[in-house]
């Protein structure tokens, strides 16, 4: 009996939501976008082409790893338990990741699945992987090394001592804090202890080298304490690292000094900081910025640095994040470029140190008030070298959690538009504000933007196929960024993408300042495209699509603001956008922050701010053509004061919060008329009518005014015999020209009650809500079965109620949703809610589903045509003067032992050189077979000849360069001879005969 009253009272003659039976209303969990929690590890493949980032264990939830591939390939993998990611690495096929709680596990990146996992027995401290080795090389807090088996998916037998508490007994704490392998010969490993670092050689089976660094007295060191030089001192080591071709070692220590050794023979070559050099020699002065007479500053300390070198591995440069004075106005990575390395066997020792002194040295930028915290290199192809041969970009971790893209070397930031997957652009920088828009389909094939972009970053993957939903509407995010840019894409309904390249528009730049940037509110065309941003000192940004009048270049003149009126800022294009979304014009209504906004399909603009003033735009001018406070309004109505319950301010100050346009006809009219419908923070619901002038404009009058309960949170205009949206759309209103009326009724929703009433004034049907607020509401379609209102509730629920009824179809629980945000939800008119999950992450739930938990990805990542290149070795040269070379068949003897049954790699290659054999090819020279079968003495007398052989060819060569010289200088000899006894024959022979 209610709902009929209600029926009745709304003036709604038919159910609209007979069709839908409680069942159906079944939420599917459908997709996840952004990143769930805190980022804590980074990695890069740049043979798969493909992006990992680790989160840490949070009150959101416990660390996730996120695998990303082109366009919008992603796979997410679960930890079994509770915990953060510290380390991922990829080795070939695998992933390796490395959890807080001393996990390792292995992941297959062809089926997306965990195939090993092993506990270490310790705290691991350092974690060393190759592309091209089976072995994971595990340094832990004791000292030890251990090696694990990814291939066999064991333990290795091989386990390496505390060295460097053999070195020296008396030292204590004495734990791993890096580890790096030879980057041409995997037979070395430098292992970095706290107190130093040392080589170990795989084949000798001991350490061949110590590296002990002692800052002697009166020498300045990385300190910047003046008083510090009085005594020696013995700094804690914190990072080592390798040459790119294993000339020098690198050692790093917490008094933000940078030492580079000789590996030969254990000398150091230049102890030096980002600003100094010699800092180990007594009576050098700082120069370091900030260190004026009697002060002294603070360094961060060495959050990660690389050894850098180009397709040329000789030709190197040191990135570095940390060592920098926290004096330095702007932050960043700072690279040292030091060029062609000398050739050590004929550079004279000045030479060497001469190298590392600063020749080039420039900053790498970073946003105001963030640290670089952790950084990871985009190689070009190479995954060797650590992963930092020839990079062309730089991806930075910051202290506050977000993402910093930037070019390498120049260190410009890299848009991560249509360059790294939406879900990574949640974090490049946080997303300050969300909307979303159900946008044509049509509309939205055509918005791909032209453009100016370097080369992509990420190109592995592939997607999955999902079904076509070729008649909806598409589900457009409107993303705001911390930086002033707003990124646009659509998240689909679990289908196929038919346009899956993202839109940006530079808020910023239309504005002219590039601070104070914060943006408030969005709101986008769902036929026309069209684009309003509003931000917190009281500007309206609106774009429209087209061409770049001035793309490639910038504006010849400046264009000034007109206060409080509107603007044209056509001109503030951005240059690389050919075609997009264009400034078009700014509106400065300058009444403080934009609180709503609402941009139709027929030209109109709906403007509210804090400060309460309300204002409409006709963009067919432009021109504002009406404005006014909400107060003028809302006073004149004074029975609300006595039906109003719960009001946040009964007598405060009433500003807009849901704007929305419509076509029908309003209460005490015989015709229909556009619309606009305005809701308040205290429940006021004003309506406008805008009608047309005989000198083609157009202008707004004041309709009524409804008072309902609370907060005004959603305006639903709809057709009260169909239930469809009564919307303000180009044929809606064309129809108005032949007298069509449209007999509609508004749906609004606040936070404590629903109200369904035909406006202006119309009392209607009425219902309250129980217990909790509601947060986010909407009129909702179910294909074939009719509408009904969706509610996201502040317990953490959504629930559907009839229409005109408003009786409860269902209620469900959103467990994945974080009740703090509720308020931030969003709910289409195709029953889609998407809400936050967390600070960085959406969940998209589509409510007439089947109740189906949340899908795993059919992303494919592994391509088993990138094939890892092979890793570099020792030179010829090097081979000669009596460098042992370690093949990775070798190491695997060497760590595994003779009892290790051959590996996955082995049984390939020994396969290889089989059919190679098979086949005559002169690339094979050994037995088919022989890289399995061949016994480790058999091998080591096999290299002691082939040496012995090669030195012996050269021998013999210089010795028939000898024999030749000497021929040939005996043939000279008997030519001039020759010549002159010919001479003198000849002047015989003339004088007399």
């Amino acid at each position: 009996m209610a709902g009929f009253l209600r029926g009745k009272q709304a003036g709604i003659q038919h159910d609209l939501s007979a069709a839908i039976l409680p069942g159906l209303f079944a939420p599917d969990d459908q997709a996840r976008f952004g990143i769930n929690s805190q980022i804590g590890s980074l990695a890069y493949d740049p043979v798969q082409s493909l992006l990992a980032i680790g989160t840490n264990e949070t009150s959101f939830g416990s660390g996730q790893i996120y695998i990303f591939g082109q366009n919008r390939v992603q796979v997410i993998l679960t930890l079994p338990r509770r915990a953060s990611v510290k380390t991922l690495q990829f080795v070939s096929d695998r992933l390796i990741s490395l959890d807080s709680k001393n996990e390792l596990i292995i992941w297959d990146l062809a089926t997306g699945k965990k195939i090993a996992n092993y506990s270490p027995p310790g705290v691991v401290t350092a974690l060393v992987t190759d592309p091209m080795l089976d072995w994971a090389l595990i340094g832990l807090q004791n000292g030890e090394v251990i090696a694990y088996d990814i291939d066999r998916e064991k333990l290795a037998p091989l386990r390496l001592p505390n060295f460097w508490r053999e070195r020296n007994p008396r030292s204590r704490l004495l734990s791993i804090v890096s580890m790096q392998l030879h980057p041409r010969d995997i037979g070395q490993l430098l292992i970095g202890y706290t107190d130093g670092a040392c080589i170990y050689s795989f084949k000798q089976a001991k350490p061949i080298k110590y590296f002990e660094y002692e800052v002697p007295v009166g020498a300045p060191g990385g300190g910047s304490d003046p008083l510090a030089a009085d005594k020696a001192r013995k700094p804690r080591l914190t990072n080592v690292f390798w040459h790119p071709s294993g000339t020098f070692v690198g050692t790093a220590y917490d008094d933000e000094s940078m030492v580079f050794w000789d590996p030969k023979d254990g000398r150091i070559v230049m102890a030096r900081t980002l600003t100094d050099c010699h800092v180990d020699k007594p009576g050098t002065t700082s120069n370091a910025f900030g260190n004026t007479p009697g002060t002294m500053a603070i360094k961060e300390p060495f959050a990660r640095i690389a050894w850098c070198c180009k397709d040329n591995p000789d030709d190197t440069g040191i990135l570095v994040a940390g060592g920098a004075p926290t004096t330095l106005p702007q932050k960043g990575l700072t690279f040292i470029e030091l060029g062609p390395t000398p050739v050590y066997a004929t550079s004279t020792w000045p030479i060497l140190t001469d190298h590392f002194q600063t020749k080039k040295q420039h900053l790498l930028p970073t946003p105001e008030g963030a640290e670089i915290v952790d950084f990871c290199l985009v190689p070009r192809a190479s995954p060797h070298f650590a992963g930092a041969q020839n990079p062309i970009a730089v991806i930075a971790l910051l202290t506050s959690g977000e993402l910093i893209t930037l070019s390498f070397p120049s260190g410009y930031p890299i848009s991560p538009t249509n360059q790294l997957h939406p879900s990574v652009c949640f974090v490049h920088p946080f997303v300050t504000h969300m909307a979303v828009t159900l946008v044509d389909r049509g509309r939205w094939l055509g918005m791909t933007e032209s453009r100016q972009q370097g080369p992509q970053l990420i190109k592995g993957g592939a997607e999955a196929t999902h079904p076509m939903k070729r008649f909806e509407a598409r589900n457009i995010i409107q993303m705001a960024h911390g930086d002033g840019t707003v990124r646009i894409w659509d998240a689909g309904h679990a289908d196929e993408l038919e346009n899956s390249s993202v839109l940006q528009v530079d808020v910023a730049r239309a504005l002219a300042r590039y601070g104070d940037v914060n943006i408030t509110t969005v709101s986008m065309g769902s036929n026309t495209g069209e684009f309003a941003v509003g931000t917190a000192t009281g500007e309206v940004v609106i774009y429209r699509w087209g061409g770049n009048k001035l793309y490639g270049r910038e504006a010849p003149q400046a264009v000034e603001t007109v206060p409080g009126g509107i603007t044209d800022i056509s001109t503030r294009a951005e240059p690389p956008l050919k075609e997009g979304l264009q400034p078009f014009v700014l509106y400065d209504m300058a009444q403080g922050p934009i609180t709503t906004l609402k941009i139709s399909d027929v030209g109109f603009v709906g403007v509210g701010s804090e400060g309460g003033v309300f204002s409409i735009i006709d963009l067919r001018g432009p021109a504002v053509i009406f404005k006014s406070s909400m107060a003028d309004f809302t006073k004149a109505d004074k029975r609300g004061s006595f039906i109003k319950k719960g009001s946040s301010s009964a007598s405060g100050k009433d500003w807009p919060t849901v704007i929305e346009f419509g076509v029908m006809t309003l209460e005490g009219d015989n015709y229909s008329s556009i619309a606009c419908f305005v809701g308040t923070n205290i429940g006021k619901v004003v309506t406008f009518k805008i009608l047309p002038q005989p000198n083609g404009g157009y202008t707004a009058q004041f309709a009524g005014v409804t008072a309902l309960a609370d907060k005004v949170i959603s305006i639903a205009p709809i057709v009260a015999d169909t239930g469809k949206p009564a919307a303000a759309t180009g044929a809606a209103v064309a129809a108005l020209r032949s007298g069509q009326q449209t007999h509609g009724t508004l749906v609004v929703v606040t936070q404590t009650e629903v109200r369904i009433f035909k406006p202006a004034t119309a009392k209607g049907a009425h219902k309250s809500w129980d217990d909790f607020l509601c947060d986010a509401a909407t009129v909702t379609e179910f294909d074939n079965h009719g509408f009904a209102l969706v509610g996201v509730f502040g317990d953490g629920t959504t629930k559907a109620f009839s229409l005109p009824g408003l009786k409860e179809i269902g209620v469900s629980k959103l467990g994945m949703l974080d009740k703090t945000r509720t308020t931030s939800t969003v709910v289409t008119s195709s029953g889609d809610i998407i809400g936050w999950t967390g600070p960085s992450e959406i969940a998209m739930i589509s409510v007439w589903g089947t109740g189906q938990p949340l899908p795993k990805s059919q992303d494919k990542l592994y391509n088993p045509q990138s094939v890892v290149p092979s890793r570099p070795t020792i030179s010829n040269l090097q081979w000669i003067a009596g460098t042992q070379y370690v093949s990775p068949t070798d190491l695997d003897l060497l760590i595994g032992g003779p009892d290790r049954p051959p590996s996955k790699r082995m049984m390939a290659a020994a396969a290889e050189e089989d059919r190679l054999a098979r086949l005559g090819s002169p690339g094979s020279s050994r037995i088919p077979g022989s890289q399995s079968t061949e016994g480790w003495g058999e091998y080591m007398t096999r290299q002691l000849n082939e040496r012995t052989e090669k030195l012996n060819i050269m021998g013999d060569s210089m010795d028939k360069v000898q024999e030749n010289s000497a021929g040939w200088a005996d043939d000279v000899n008997k030519y001039i001879s020759k010549q002159k006894r010919n001479m003198v024959l000849g002047g015989i022979t003339g004088k007399w005969f």
